[in-house]
């Protein structure tokens, strides 16, 4: 009987401590190893954590203006993040750590030694805690001493036919693109002019300018650790770039002067973050910027506003897995790139510059994710460019295919610092001609503002179809999208004129009627409503779909309103008429 109750004993011990063990190992699994070996150390680790709630935005796509499903996304999310990050921002606090919250997607980004992980992990609200390593760019191939001025438009814009929707009178009017990258020299020649924090006399650099760096990169090996180690140094109030790739960039979107047609939609405005230091950035440098991007704020990082978001979002940045960064970071980065894609920006990303490598070779964040708009590269012989990444995406099991499509990235010349200009290759030059393409279909057809999926679509199906005797994952380069090109090279002048073709105003109900007189109009709007009646509620947004102004009136079955507008600028406007849950809209034109 003694036996028996000892081997009871030794049973019930056994089963507490196996307990025990599984409880211990349930909250690090929640650990990302690299973290947790350094706490482990000793060492004060910089890490994010990620709490179990996620928002929820699938209801974004029944928005049809860009405000409002701006609007609808970050409410949902920056409640969500407001509510569920209350009683860790409390421990945080008690710990007299230092924090930031993120809302894009739920997380808190802080440092600490092992006996604070540990806590954290053992919440019940964290869904995991993982590294923040440090990436580095991939650099493009520079021949900044050759940039030799062409007297014509630079030949990746005549080679999608820019220039030939230049033509029929859309440069990028009304729209506003946006880089993340290196940052950009603000006062270039081919810049100034085109920043929305430039009036023409004066800047305002808020709402048009966030700086994610706030620490010098410790991969620089720098014999000290000071903030003038940096051009720009830290969180820098205005633009400005350490390096020339974000100059580069943003001159290939909107860039040029009278003498250096350099920009694919030179009347679009551009705003930007710079989230890399000297070339290194890392995904919480990357979260903040794609944030601030989703509802810039003013430069104190305050009074976030969804409706100064950009149209189109150029990233030509990678995380790679050699670097650090893993399967449990790359579900955090995608969920950033779904919440944008869902507030209605289009995230064009760059392909990478492995093709050397053959197949498969697109395997960083964020050209992998399903939402990304992934672009490889071509040359000025209309092929693709040896070091142009190519699909499928086998690095997270998906198969995926990618690039969506490609575009001129080989001997691209645009702007570098201080005014001067230079040529570069790589798919951080494809992606800002994809950038601004999207720019020209916007301002052609401003409805599409928004659309993302839409404004894919009308890219991928105008390409001009390019094949290959490549064959990756088994899938023929004669197939079309491939592995090599995607679907193939961009061509605008055929986006745009598809996107003229489309119109995305809902159809009028087959009850209620509504005309506007006269239309152009130029003081005065008149509304006639037919056929129905009762309450109507009359909203009107301006061709970026912000949201001019409401009116509510009871109405007849046959009524008339007049709308004085003298106030308004010269261009076209969206309405919708909503009466007893009917609601249609159209579009008018405001004259001088």
């Amino acid at each position: 009987m003694n036996a028996f109750k000892n081997l009871l004993i030794i049973l019930i011990v056994a089963f507490v401590a196996n307990s025990s063990f599984a409880q211990k190992s349930i909250w690090q699994e929640k650990i990302d190893e690299a973290v947790w070996l350094k706490a482990q150390n000793g060492e004060e680790v910089d890490f994010l954590i990620v709490l179990k709630e996620q928002a929820d935005v699938s209801k974004a796509s029944s928005f049809k203006i860009k405000a409002d499903r701006s609007q609808y996304v970050f409410s949902q999310l920056k409640n969500l993040a407001t509510h569920t990050q209350t009683s860790l921002k409390t421990f945080l606090d008690e710990t007299t750590v230092s924090y930031k919250s993120f809302y894009i997607v739920n997380s808190i980004y802080t440092k600490g030694n092992e006996d604070l992980i540990e806590a954290i992990a053992k919440r019940n609200d964290v869904y995991q805690i993982q590294a923040n390593p440090e990436a580095r760019m991939e650099e493009p191939e520079w021949l900044i001493e050759n940039a030799n001025l062409r007297a014509d438009a630079e030949w990746g814009i005549e080679m999608i036919g820019a220039d030939k929707v230049w033509e029929m009178g859309y440069a990028g009017e009304g729209v506003v693109v946006a880089g993340q990258d290196t940052g950009y020299d603000w006062e270039h020649e081919s810049l100034k002019k085109k920043y929305r924090g430039w009036d023409g006399s004066s800047a305002d650099h808020n709402y048009n300018w966030h700086d994610a760096i706030h620490e010098i990169s410790l991969l620089h090996n720098d014999s000290i650790i000071d903030p003038s180690l940096n051009d720009c140094g830290l969180d820098s109030a205005e633009p400005c770039d350490d390096h020339n790739h974000g100059t580069h960039t943003m001159g290939t979107m909107v860039g040029g002067t009278e003498d250096n047609v350099i920009g694919v939609a030179p009347q679009a405005k551009w705003i930007a973050c710079r989230n890399m230091e000297r070339g290194y950035g890392s995904p919480v440098s990357y979260i903040e910027c794609f944030e601030w991007l989703l509802a810039p704020t003013d430069l104190n990082n305050e009074n976030p506003d969804p409706s100064k978001a950009p149209h189109v979002i150029n990233n030509s940045w990678s995380c790679p897995e050699m670097e650090g960064c893993n399967e449990g970071n790359w579900a955090t980065m995608e969920t950033v790139v779904n919440n944008l894609k869902s507030s209605g920006v289009v995230v064009v990303v760059s392909a990478g510059n492995s093709g050397r490598d053959g197949c498969e070779t697109v395997s960083t964040p964020s050209a992998i994710f399903e939402n990304s708009f992934t672009i490889g590269a071509t040359s000025i012989a209309d092929t693709i460019a040896d070091f142009s990444s190519r699909g499928p995406v086998m690095v997270d099991g998906s198969g995926r295919a990618k690039p969506n499509v490609s575009a001129p990235g080989v001997n691209v010349r645009s702007a570098v610092r201080n005014d001067n200009y230079g040529n570069a290759s790589g798919t951080s030059m494809a992606g800002p001609h994809t950038a601004g393409a999207v720019a020209l279909i916007i301002s052609a057809n401003p409805s599409l503002a928004g659309q993302v999926e839409t404004i894919e679509n009308i890219l991928e199906e105008t390409a001009v179809r390019k094949t290959t005797d490549q064959i990756c994952a088994n899938l023929s380069g004669d197939n079309i999208p491939n592995h090599t090109y995607g679907y193939g090279r961009i061509d605008v002048l055929a986006a745009v004129n598809k996107a003229l073709s489309l119109n995305v105003i809902p159809e009028p109900d087959a009850e209620l009627e509504v005309v506007t007189s006269p239309n152009p109009f130029w003081n005065e709007l008149k509304l006639e409503f037919k056929n129905k009646k009762g309450e109507a509620r009359f909203e009107l947004f301006d061709s970026l779909g912000k949201h001019i102004g409401t009116s509510n009136w009871t109405l007849d079955l046959y009524s008339v309103r007049t709308i004085e507008l003298n106030d308004l600028p010269r261009g076209t406007y969206y309405y919708f008429v909503t009466i007893e849950g009917d609601r249609v809209g159209g579009k008018i034109m405001k004259l001088l």
